[in-house]
Order: structure tokens, then C-alpha cells, then sequence
């Protein structure tokens, strides 16, 4: 089971506090926890595939860590960006690409 999410109460509880439960409790609490319909690994992927392509760079890292975290592999994330440079368009993938090397970095340095 995923870890309970409170990101949204910590960044906008007393702004948004709707919107801060909704994240938490909806988003994070009930369609993310069901993972006998899709696994978190490739919840993952499906997300950093639509914030790529909605050119949503804000939210990217935060959902690049959390992929990771969910099992996403260096190979699979390049290929994945890879991917959707053809579809969502070269520079969204450069900035992906940015992000993600910083984030998979620690992989290269113990493989070296």
C-alpha cells in the first residue's frame, strides 16, 4: 500500500483547503491506492507521460521522483521520453530529459 499523501494539505491546506483534501485524500487516497487495476509503477508512467505532454514542468520532478520511487528504471524513463518527443514534441522531451538525468543520476555514479 502507498504511503498516505499529504503534500497537498502541507502546500495549500490553509489556501485551498478543498483542493489540498481532494489531492490527498481522492487523488493520492483512493485512485492512486488501487493498484489491482494498474500498478503504482505504471500509474507513474502514465502520469509523467500526460505532465510531459501538457508541458506541465512544474509538477514534473515531483512525479519523476515519485516514479522512481515506484520502480521506474533509468532505461524505462529514457525510452518513455524518448517516446513522447515524437508525440508531445522535442523541446517538452529536452526538458523531461533535464530532469530526469538529475533525478536518475545517483544510478549512473554506482554503476561507474
Amino acid at each position: 500500500m502507498a504511503k498516505k499523501q499529504t503534500a497537498g494539505r502541507k502546500q495549500l491546506g490553509d489556501f485551498a483547503p478543498q483542493f489540498a483534501a481532494l489531492n490527498d485524500d481522492v487523488l493520492f487516497g483512493e485512485v492512486w491506492s488501487k493498484e489491482d487495476a494498474l500498478s503504482a509503477h505504471d500509474r507513474s508512467l502514465i502520469t509523467i507521460a500526460s505532465i510531459i505532454s501538457a508541458g506541465n514542468t512544474e509538477q514534473l520532478e515531483a512525479h519523476l521522483r515519485i516514479g522512481k520511487q515506484n520502480g521506474i528504471t533509468k532505461d524505462e524513463i529514457v525510452a518513455e521520453i524518448t517516446h513522447l518527443a515524437f508525440y508531445a514534441g522535442w523541446p517538452k522531451a529536452w526538458s523531461a530529459f533535464n530532469r530526469a538525468k538529475e533525478i536518475w543520476s545517483d544510478e549512473e555514479e554506482t554503476h561507474k
